[in-house]
């Protein structure tokens, strides 16, 4: 066990014979092992007690528990902590000593219970629960599977269909629902919440309510020949949904067990499976996601000086087009009032139509009513004017990609705007200092990048100029928490982190296609890598004006490593512009499905006669493996110098970047995690061997080359401060 103590129970017995145990460990009351060995020993004694008749579990402060401490799989992986026997917790406590025991328990479940907190829960007698709290198994997403009994219990809770589909999507359920699900005795209000429960307890023991054991129950449970059916269609839609990943198969393997062979057969399975999962490539991975996401908000030097975020009230957005309707929906939809500035009433109207058009698809989801519909639109303001900017918080601004429009718009700002206003421009490749150089407030500029469509995806870029306070910054970072976004703070550069990242990957592509690998293959290469798309599929979807305006910006800034490709020039000029036109490098039908077209191998004919490239016949046969590792280690050499030049703060930032902002499959851990378990001295000696034959696209820079000449992991920290935050 690890020498700090993580968390702790608590129990007191009442007059009524009640003993109540409460998990205690801020701040979701996480089942770390620790809490695990004080309620077993809390348990013990309130089992052999003799004025104790029965047994209420709750949480501290309104949460009954967020699951198990999932810091424990890291160390267990690492080997700082010893892993206890197999089954100890989900057999050994919780079936043999809490759901066995001789007297009842109830869990009184408050705010959430989820993971290891809702599988303690089902191993009690009763649940009670206050509205609204969540319930569910999200396991999976962490590439674990539900280890405390939850492959058991669940089924038999609420109904095989039911339970899978909770399991496999990670999906919780309210309170409400789980009742109505059998999954929840009874929903009471918070405050009568703890008696309620003491009262269903004395009840059980007294025999006036039936005592359940959870893993006992069969009759929702669907005859064997149905139940293998349903496992038979879970499992096909899994390994089409999920193929690189082990994990949910081997949790559906323990479900089955225990409706085949018995429960506790079933608790075994779960129980060995649940200890090898943790030692799969793909878990480590998630973990580690895991962990970055949470670690993206501790920026050194800015986050560790007790600095407070001031509260925004009211924020302006410059421009309603995609960008700027996209962000105004993320802002009102988490209650900020916002201010929508277009230059005539046509562009504004449009603006507010779209924000308008972003919540009706909401509604017609289900996920919003027609009220909180009106009430969130009645947030946005339209205005043609600077005057109502007067009280405004933040300006973010998101027009044209036009140095001297946001010039020009920066300096007004500074004219109309509060001077603690905080001054943030959405560009995806502009140098902020040179936006900014008219201004005489370059310490409250900063950039907030926003990823299309801004109101869905979750990441957001906040770029760091040398001037920006760290006030600011912290201002930021709470705005990006508090309207749901990943925030991850970078430096100054073109492209910054993401962009920048990922130029290669395109011109790689281009690179193999013109020397004769087939861009189709290429695509389905990089889709089963895990990509939501190939990267030619990406072209069409962005259109082919973002891509030549993108890919110029970067050939301008360096040259000595693009790769340029006449193929989407050249497609230009014939009227294709991707998936807008109904052709690209695919074509597309009405309903905007894909499928590969047979001119394409015109154009890159006519692009190998302007950049004089030749079928290599080595590239013609390259193998999956071969087109990922020639379309992504240029993507981790750029990685590494964004690195090595202290844009981003840690290479785990990095990570998180591209699997929000990229589309990069989280289960591999991010770009440079990837790259680290692949090895630096392969990557570089990969493409050192290319640059030699193919030129200097693949030169692997001067940090690759040191860490990859010594075998040394690419994450590891810089020696020395070299960051630019």
């Amino acid at each position: 066990m690890a020498s700090r103590t993580k968390g702790k129970t608590t129990m007191e017995v009442g007059a009524d014979g009640v003993a109540v145990i409460t998990l205690i460990n801020p701040p979701v009351n996480s089942l770390s092992f620790d809490v695990l060995y004080s309620l077993k020993s809390n348990y013990e004694e309130a089992l052999s007690r003799n004025d104790v008749k029965a047994i209420v579990i709750t949480g501290a402060k309104g949460k009954f528990s967020g699951g198990f401490d999932i810091s424990g799989f890291g160390e267990i992986q690492k080997g700082t902590l010893k892993e206890p026997k197999v089954g100890y917790i989900s057999i050994d406590i919780l079936t043999d000593l809490l759901e066995a025991a001789r007297k009842p328990s109830v869990a009184a479940i408050d705010g959430l219970a989820l993971g290891g907190g809702l599988e303690l829960s089902m191993a009690c007698h009763a649940r009670i629960s206050a509205p609204g709290a969540q319930l569910g198994l999200p396991e999976l997403q962490l590439g674990v599977i539900p280890g405390f009994g939850g492959t058991q219990r669940l089924p038999r809770l609420v109904g095989l269909t039911k339970a899978l589909e909770m399991i496999l999507t990670s999906k919780s359920v309210k309170a409400e629902e789980g009742h109505s699900l059998g999954l929840v005795d009874a929903v009471v209000p918070p405050a009568e919440l703890l008696n309620a429960a003491r009262r269903w307890a004395l009840d059980i023991a007294e025999r006036r309510k039936p005592w359940v054991s959870s893993v006992l129950k069969t009759d929702k449970l669907p005859p064997l020949g149905e139940a293998r059916e349903i496992l038979k269609f879970a499992k096909d839609q899994t390994r089409k949904q999920a193929p690189n990943m082990k994990h949910p198969l081997m949790c559906l393997e323990a479900v089955e067990v225990g409706i085949v062979s018995g429960p506790r057969a079933g608790l075994e399975k779960e129980a060995q499976v649940g200890a090898d999962v943790i030692h799969l490539d793909t878990t480590k991975g998630l973990i580690h996601v895991f962990f970055s996401q949470r670690g993206t908000t501790k920026v050194p030097g800015v986050t560790d000086r007790g600095l407070v975020p001031r509260k925004i009230n009211k924020v302006a957005i410059i421009g309603g087009g995609l960008m700027g309707s996209g962000i105004a929906t993320a802002l009102i939809l988490s209650n900020y009032s916002v201010i929508l500035k277009e230059v005539n009433e046509k562009f504004l109207e449009a603006g507010i139509g779209r924000v308008k058009a972003n919540l009706q698809s909401r509604v017609k989801k289900g996920k919003m009513s027609k009220e909180k519909f009106e009430k969130t639109m009645s947030l946005l303001k339209g205005s043609l004017d600077y005057e109502s900017f007067r009280d405004v918080d933040m300006v973010i601004e998101a027009v044209i990609e036009n140095i001297s429009l946001k010039q020009q718009i920066f300096a007004d700002l500074e004219k109309y705007c509060p001077q603690h206003c905080i001054l943030a421009s959405n560009t995806s490749t502009i140098d902020l200092n040179k936006i900014g150089e008219r201004t005489k407030s370059q310490d409250r500029i900063i950039g907030a990048h926003f990823f299309s469509p801004a109101h869905v995806m979750p990441l957001l870029e906040i770029v760091r100029t040398n001037h920006t306070s760290a006030q600011v910054i912290v201002d930021l970072l709470d705005v990006g928490k508090k309207i749901r976004k990943t925030p991850v703070v970078v430096g100054n550069c073109t492209g910054f982190a993401v962009n920048r990242m990922f130029f290669p990957y395109t011109q790689a592509a281009m690179f193999l296609v013109e020397h004769g690998t087939d861009p189709y293959l290429i695509d389905r290469a990089v889709s089963k890598f895990g990509m939501p798309m190939g990267p030619f599929r990406l072209c069409d979807l962005v259109g082919f004006g973002v891509a030549i305006a993108t890919a110029t910006q970067f050939i301008e800034n360096f040259p000595e490593r693009t790769y340029k490709s006449m193929i989407i020039p050249l497609m230009q000029e014939d009227k294709r512009a991707g998936e807008a036109t109904r052709k690209g490098f695919y074509l597309y039908d009405d309903k905007r499905k894909a499928k590969p077209d047979p001119e394409i191998k015109k154009y890159i004919d006519k692009a190998r006669s302007v950049s004089g490239a030749k079928p290599d016949p080595k590239l013609e046969k390259l193998s999956e493996k071969e087109i990922i590792e020639m379309t992504f280690f240029p993507v981790v050499n750029e990685a590494c110098r964004v690195f090595a030049e202290g844009i981003a703060v840690k290479a785990a930032d990095l990570d998180i970047a591209g699997i929000f902002g990229m589309g990069f499959p989280p289960y591999r851990g991010g770009i440079m995690f990837w790259a680290d378990s692949i090895g630096s001295k392969y990557i570089y000696s990969k493409l050192d061997e290319w640059s030699k034959t193919y030129g200097d696209f693949f030169k692997p820079c001067t940090f690759l080359a040191e860490r990859g000449s010594k075998g040394a992991p690419l994450s590891a920290p810089l020696e020395q401060g070299r960051s630019r935050l």
